[in-house]
């Protein structure tokens, strides 16, 4: 009923910059919190930033300062600005949404399908 589709991940040098972007579909009522998560070989998924409806941001401490949650509520659109990136950032990095669906307004935790950040030289 809900998608999201992300994209923008790739091969960056350190110190270099990367935006990434999600977008959400489907019977959408409404999209509550979006949030980016990221996953690094042999660790726990963890929370990189979060944006609620109402635009206030949360990060994890570690990318506080370089990264940039922003998104657009006309578009069902999220995105996370990278800059500084470490080798440290490198990581399969998945998009999140809270959505309500059309109709019953049921609440839906959506995913989308990942995409690599890889921060080397």
């Amino acid at each position: 009923q809900v998608q999201l589709v992300e994209s923008g991940g790739g091969l960056v040098q350190p110190g270099g910059s990367l935006r990434l972007s999600c977008a959400a579909s489907g019977s959408i009522f409404r999209v509550n919190d979006m949030g980016w998560y990221r996953q690094a070989p042999g660790k726990e998924r963890e929370l990189v930033a979060i944006i609620t409806s109402g635009g206030s941001a949360n990060y994890e401490d570690s990318v506080k300062g370089r990264f940039t949650i922003s998104r657009d509520n006309a578009k069902n659109t999220v995105w996370l600005q990278m800059n500084s990136l470490k080798p440290e950032d490198t990581a399969v990095y998945f998009c999140h949404c809270n959505a309500q669906v059309l109709r019953t307004l049921r609440s839906l935790n959506v995913w989308g399908q990942g995409t690599q950040v890889t921060v080397s030289s």
